[in-house]
Parts: structure tokens; sequence; C-alpha cells
């Protein structure tokens, strides 16, 4: 009987061992990741997407590749993600046009998502302002002299990182609130827009902070107006549009990562807790800051909600003004 026992119990222990080794040869993530960027190097979103992937990788002990998969504003990175295998290695670091961008788009002109149901949040990493910026040989100062050249005709377009953006949106406003008619000129993304506005090539870009930081403290740029309600800290001497005289133009953005829809709750709560502890980081911190990016964070569901919230009012503002892409 004893040696029974024995056999009995070596056999469960073995059972045991086998489990638990295939559990941990499962174990999540046991391969490298890629974090698709729908825009190109340059500009805020992929910058920070490389930074979170170096802290995710020394956290997890696999690589973590950043892929920039660009074109239609975004959509077809987006729409790339939204298809692909939701087990964890696919994921999405997105500013919030992905919220906007399939509302503008032409039929056949972009790839098809639906911002709401075709993704899963994990986390909203940070939210940003948004500015108005002019070329410092442009004769523009403020934004009376920048309406002002509207309507004279002496300036005739503006520029955006992409059709359907947060800042094309804020474009549309702005010609709405102010009464002027610039044309929207669009680009993949930021970093192409600001290499043409330093170089005179386009007069104005509605555009984050940290694309065109270093350009406006060595002087080739100009901030002359925050979209918020309040300036910002990053730019104190910036004032608000409603102190330039130009009401109803507020919109702000937001960047986060997001997977595709039917991710396991299990690795959503992972990458959820391994973000949240990343974005406390003071060097990570640092270089939100240089971004102009206030660290965010928290629960799945805050991105879930700033990402309804956003498609809905800025689609609702689409509608009214007929934002389309050009």
């Amino acid at each position: 009987m004893n040696h029974r026992r024995l056999l009995i119990a070596a056999a469960a222990t073995a059972t045991l061992a086998l489990a638990c080794g295939g559990a941990m040869a499962q174990a999540y993530p046991n391969k490298a990741i890629t974090v698709v960027v729908s825009f190109p190097p340059g500009g805020d979103t992929d910058a920070l997407a490389r930074v979170f992937a170096e802290k995710l990788s020394t956290r997890v002990g696999q690589p973590v590749v950043v892929e920039n998969k660009t074109g239609a504003s975004g959509t077809i990175g987006n729409a790339y993600v939204a298809k692909a295998n939701p087990d964890g290695y696919t994921l999405l670091f997105t500013p919030n046009t992905i919220a906007t961008a399939p509302l503008v788009l032409k039929p056949g002109t972009g790839a098809v998502y639906d911002p709401l149901t075709d993704f899963t949040p994990i986390v909203l990493a940070g939210t940003q302002s948004l500015f108005l910026v002019v070329n410092a040989t442009s004769g523009i100062t403020n934004l009376k002299d920048y309406v002002a050249a509207a309507k004279s005709g002496k300036i005739s377009s503006y520029a955006s990182p992409g059709s359907g953006s947060p800042m094309h949106i804020l474009g549309e406003m702005f010609n709405k609130a102010a009464g002027v008619k610039l044309q929207q000129i669009p680009y993949r993304g930021s970093g192409p827009a600001v290499i043409d506005l330093v170089a005179g090539q386009i007069p104005a870009f509605y555009t984050t902070l940290g694309p065109v930081a270093q350009y406006i403290a060595n002087g080739k740029l100009i901030n002359i107006g925050v979209a918020d309600p309040k300036r910002s800290p990053l730019q104190p001497n910036v004032p608000t549009f409603v102190e330039g005289g130009v009401k109803d133009a507020e919109v702000g953005a937001w960047q986060g990562f997001m997977g595709p829809k039917g991710m396991s709750a299990d690795i959503v709560r992972t990458l959820n807790g391994h973000f949240n502890e990343i974005l406390k980081m003071p060097d990570v911190q640092a270089r939100m800051n240089t971004l102009a990016l206030i660290p965010a964070g928290g629960a799945p569901d805050a991105l879930a909600k700033i990402n309804a919230e956003h498609n809905q009012r800025y689609g609702k503002v689409i509608k009214e003004t007929g934002i389309m892409a050009d």
C-alpha cells in the first residue's frame, strides 16, 4: 500500500509539474510584441511609442518592436491592428485621430474600422493641448494677424498632420468661428508638416507642442494660440484662442494603447499594469513633458470613455461643418 501511494503521489507530482511547465511555457509574453504606430517618425506618437516599447521590453524580458504603418490619416495602420490576432502580440499606440478619421475620409480612400467596437482599450497614456504655430517670417505674430491675413488673402491654407485628425477638426472649427475659409493641407503625420513649415512652404500648422518646440525655442516658428480654456503651463505666454478673439474653437488630443477586439482580460490586465508603472517613472514623465503630454494612466475604461466622447463630440462637429478629407 505504501509503495502504491508513493507511485500515485509521484504521478500526481509529475502531472502537476507538466501542467505548471505548460502554463509557464504559455505565460504572456513569450515572444516579441509589435507596437503599430499609424504615423511616421517625427511626431509625438512615434516618439512616445518608442519610449514605452523600450520600458515594456525591459519589464517583460521580450523584444517590443515599433512598426510604422502609415497612410490615409492613420486608418491603414489602425485597421491592420483591428484585424490582427487578439493574442496580445500586436498592439496599437494611437492619438485620438483613431476616433475621427473614419468619419471624414471619402469611401475607398482609407481602411475601414469601427473606433468604438473593433479595438480593446488598454491604457490612456496622456492628454495634450493643441496650438496654432506659424513661420516666423510670415509677418504673423498673433491671432488677430492670422485672421486678418486669412481675410485679406495673404494666406489661403493651413496644415494638419492628417485629414480627420483633431488638428484638422480644430482648423475647420477655427475657420467657422473666425469667419475665414482657409484650405486644409493634410500631411502624413507631423514630421513632414514641420519640415515644410520651418522651410516656409506652408504658413501655419495646427499641432501639439512636441514636434515644434525646438523651432519655437530657436525663433524659427511662433506659437500664436492654444485651443484650451486656459493657457498651457508649458507655454504660459501663449494666449488662448478666446483671449485672441476667437470663441468656440477648443479641441484637445490624447495618446493611448489599444489592441484588437477580443483580447483576454488577463493580458489586458497585465499590459495595463505594466503601462501604469511605466507612467510613474521619472524619466518617462520627463520625456512626456518635453512632448507636452500630461501623463494619465488608470484602468482601460478611462481610454474607452474618452475615445467614445471624442468620437461623439467631434463626430457632431464633422457633420455640422461638413468636414471631409481633401
